[in-house]
C-alpha cells in the first residue's frame, strides 16, 4: 500500500508513453527491431573484423572472414531459433514448437531467439571454419570475441524497445524507474538498458582498447578470456535487477541467487582460467601470416 502510494507520488516513467514500437509495419508483415538488431550486430561485427585482420598478426585472411560471416550468421539464426523453440515454447503440452512446426524456424518475427543457442551456433561456426582452413581455433575466437559485444548492445536495446524482459520492482524514488505494459502497476528497473550498458557498451570499450591499444591479440586466448569473464560478471550483476522467470522465482528465494547467476559462475571461472593460461605463456612475436 505504502509502495503504491509512493510510486504514484513520484510519477514514474511509463514505457507506453515513450512512443516505442516493436517493429516497422510494412503492410504485409512487421519487420521486428529484434531481427534488425541481430542484422546490425552481424554487419557491424563483420565490418570490424575486416579491419582487424588488416592489422599485424592476424590469424586469418579475408576469405576466412567471409566464411565466418556466413557460418556465424547461420549459427546465430539456427542456434538461436533452435534454442528458443526447444526450451521456451510448448506451453502446457511440453512439446517444443520446433518439432511440430519446423517451418517457423526462419520466421524471426514470430517468437524469439535464445542467447545460449546462438552462442553454441557461433562456437560451432568458428570451429568449422578454423578446422577447414587450418586455423587456430583459439586465435580466431579471440578476434570474434571483440566483435560480439556489438550484437549484445543492439539486442538488449531491442529488448527495451519491445518492452520485454523488464526488471524487478524498483524503489519509487529511482528517477528512471519505469512502468512496463505487462509488468504490473509498480515501477521497475529497465534492466534491458543495464544489460545494454554492461554487456554491450562497456565490453565494446574494453575489447576495442585491448585489441587496438595493447598487444593482447598476440597472447592466444586473452581476448576471449576477458570477454567470457566480462560478460559473466556483467550478467551476474544485472541479475540482481532482472525479474526472475516465473518458474524460477522459488529457486532464487531458496538459494539466494537467480538461476542466471548460478550459471554465470562457471563462466567466470572458465574465463579467468583462460586469461591466466594466456598470461602464463610468452606472447607471439608477430603471428604467423595467413595466405590471402
Amino acid at each position: 500500500m505504502i509502495l503504491s502510494a509512493a510510486a504514484a507520488a513520484h510519477n514514474p516513467i511509463h514505457w507506453a508513453d515513450l512512443g516505442l514500437r516493436n517493429g516497422i509495419d510494412l503492410g504485409f508483415f512487421t519487420l521486428r527491431y529484434y531481427s534488425l538488431a541481430y542484422l546490425a550486430g552481424i554487419l557491424l561485427g563483420y565490418w570490424h573484423l575486416t579491419r582487424m585482420i588488416k592489422a599485424p598478426g592476424a590469424p586469418l585472411a579475408q576469405r576466412h572472414a567471409d566464411d565466418l560471416f556466413f557460418y556465424c550468421t547461420l549459427g546465430i539464426i539456427l542456434g538461436g531459433r533452435l534454442g528458443y523453440a526447444t526450451f521456451y515454447t510448448g506451453g502446457d503440452t511440453g512439446i517444443p514448437s520446433l518439432w511440430s512446426h519446423p517451418g517457423e524456424l526462419l520466421s524471426l518475427w514470430n517468437g524469439g531467439m535464445s542467447f545460449h543457442g546462438g552462442l553454441i551456433g557461433v562456437i560451432l561456426a568458428i570451429a568449422w571454419v578454423s578446422w577447414r582452413g587450418g586455423l587456430s581455433f583459439l586465435r580466431v575466437a579471440d578476434y570474434i570475441s571483440v566483435c560480439v559485444p556489438f550484437g549484445m548492445l543492439f539486442g538488449r536495446l531491442a529488448n527495451f524497445v519491445n518492452g520485454e524482459l523488464w526488471g524487478r520492482v524498483a524503489d519509487p524514488s529511482l528517477p528512471w524507474a519505469m512502468i512496463f505494459p505487462d509488468g504490473g502497476p509498480l515501477p521497475r528497473h529497465p534492466s534491458q538498458l543495464y544489460e545494454a550498458a554492461l554487456e554491450g557498451l562497456a565490453l565494446i570499450i574494453v575489447m576495442l582498447l585491448l585489441f587496438w591499444k595493447t598487444r593482447a591479440r598476440f597472447r592466444p586466448g586473452l581476448l576471449v578470456g576477458v570477454f567470457t569473464t566480462g560478460i559473466a560478471l556483467a550478467r551476474f550483476f544485472v541479475e540482481f535487477f532482472r525479474e526472475p522467470d516465473a518458474q524460477l522465482q522459488d529457486f532464487a528465494m531458496r538459494t539466494g541467487l537467480s538461476m542466471g547467476q548460478w550459471l554465470t559462475i562457471p563462466l567466470m571461472i572458465l574465463g579467468l582460467a583462460i586469461v591466466a593460461r594466456a598470461l602464463s605463456k610468452p606472447p607471439l612475436a608477430t603471428g604467423r601470416p595467413v595466405p590471402a
